[in-house]
């Protein structure tokens, strides 16, 4: 089953390449599309001051940051929990610049580099880039994604890595239900939040009812899958799994 690791951080400034540092690292752990308690998260000591404006934004001071690790303290434990796991994240550039700029400083390579485990190119996957693809023309941030699958933000006071790992993981799911399985394993969450994205019921494959349709339902469908046919030139899809059934037949 695919090992997915959702992840965010908070930092002191919005350019890494100024020297700005990470002060919290946080991540989700997913597998089989159903959490985990294998969760990592971490505050950070930066060694420099905190721009107002990213204070303002997530409530971490230096003074709360003054007595923990620095990144080359955990970064070991770090990268060895990322081992074997796709790594979601929502802007990825924004995170993957500044992780790689503290990897860089502890003498490590790219966070979009090489697997320790696998010896494969690590695999990052940006939602923010999802939801452009699904909703193109549309505000999608953290937030804006939060609203538009009815997920419940009301932690989210402030930014912090921690709440908005479990909202990306929850987001992530909302983007790519039934992909996988008609069981999309949201019943294993710990937050009820997550049954508002596709309503109260959520039934498991081995309950559901198989409908057969009936002679007239068939042939209204056949009906209506020729003016589709004839419609888009020769190019329905259903028109074609249906000549390709008859001819395996």
């Amino acid at each position: 089953m695919t090992r997915l690791i959702f992840l965010d951080t908070e930092t002191t400034g919005l350019e890494a390449p100024q020297g700005h540092r990470i002060i919290e690292i946080a991540c989700v752990e997913m597998i089989g599309r159903r959490f985990t308690e294998n969760n990592f998260h971490t505050y950070l000591n930066p060694e420099r001051e905190i721009d107002a404006a990213a204070q303002n934004i997530h409530g971490l001071s230096l003074e709360f940051l003054a007595d923990k690790p620095r990144f080359a303290d955990i970064v070991d434990d770090f990268l060895r929990y990322l081992d074997g796991g796709e790594i979601v994240i929502h802007n990825a550039a924004f995170d993957v610049g500044f992780l790689n700029a503290e990897l860089k400083r502890a003498g490590r390579a790219p966070i979009d580099g090489p697997d320790v485990t696998t010896g494969k190119t690590r695999a990052i996957t940006d939602t923010w880039k999802m939801a452009r693809e699904q909703f193109p023309g549309k505000k999608n941030s953290l937030d804006a994604l939060c609203e538009r699958f009815e997920i419940d933000k009301s932690a989210r006071t402030l930014h912090g890595a921690r709440v908005d790992t479990q909202l990306l993981a929850e987001v992530y799911l909302a983007l790519t239900r039934g992909q996988d399985s008609l069981d999309i394993g949201l019943g294993a969450s710990h937050n009820t939040s997550t049954k508002k994205m596709i309503g109260t019921a959520l039934v498991r494959p081995a309950n559901l009812r198989v409908l057969r349709a009936s002679a007239d339902e068939i042939a209204a469908h056949h009906v209506m899958v020729e003016g589709l046919q004839t419609a888009s030139g020769g190019k329905a899809v259903w028109a074609n799994l249906r000549h390709s059934a008859k001819t395996v037949n």
